[in-house]
């Protein structure tokens, strides 16, 4: 039975239009992202499908345009869809973050940095330029790596947070392996770039680490 068919209280678009997006399953959320099924399956029926295969939502909106494309009935059109949807709530937290008031609270900046960050194949290192009343200059991927091992130089961190007037800074990386507990030289890294941009008088006020959902951060631990 198509979704058009289902009593109108049941079907995904209506109950969003009268109860909010918050009142809706992943599935259902995404179903409406689909608008249509495939044969033999609708749009809700489709959705929990992909939900399973690739095993959650954050998995699925990370996966490769191979991967994604992979599934009957999805195709390059909806892969780019799917990446537009992403950027733009990316794009809509970072104007939060830039919105002139300043980052107290660390949850924008988490929710940001899932964005980014999660579900990357591959290390990456960003840094957060903040002014001297901690509001966001500019986000910057800085340094690229491997699956294990990003090098990151200081001096090239001092120098782009000069460029930029920047009075203090957030770092942040990712751990595709899986768990997001910093490990020892992860712990070293932070101490040296905290000690090479207080020679410049710029201070970090926390290093995130992101794996999956998951971000730690060293502020919250007393490890910075």
């Amino acid at each position: 039975m198509a979704i058009s068919d289902w009593p109108e209280q049941l079907r995904p678009r209506e109950r969003l239009l009268k109860a909010g997006p918050q009142a809706l399953s992943d599935a259902e959320l995404l179903a409406i992202f689909l608008r249509v099924g495939i044969p033999g399956k609708d749009a809700v029926a489709l959705a929990t499908d992909l939900l399973g295969r690739f095993g959650s939502l954050r998995t699925l909106i990370h996966a490769s345009r191979a991967d994604f494309t992979s599934v009957p009935g999805l195709g390059a059109a909806k892969y780019a869809q799917l990446q537009a949807v992403v950027e733009l709530a990316r794009r809509a937290i970072s104007e939060e973050m830039a919105s002139g008031e300043e980052l107290s609270s660390p949850h924008a900046v988490k929710d940001f940095l899932r964005l980014s960050l999660a579900g990357q194949p591959y290390e990456s290192f960003h840094v957060l330029f903040l002014d001297v009343k901690n509001r966001l200059i500019e986000a910057c991927e800085m340094f690229r790596g491997t699956l294990t091992h990003t090098s990151v130089y200081p001096r090239e961190v001092v120098r782009e947070a000069l460029a930029r007037n920047a009075a203090a800074v957030m770092l942040a990386h990712n751990h595709p392996s899986g768990s997001p507990a910093p490990s020892e030289s992860d712990v070293l890294l932070t101490r040296a770039l905290v000690q090479a941009l207080a020679l410049v008088d710029i201070r970090i006020l926390d290093h995130f680490v992101v794996a999956g959902h998951q971000v730690h951060s060293f502020a919250e631990h007393g490890q910075i």
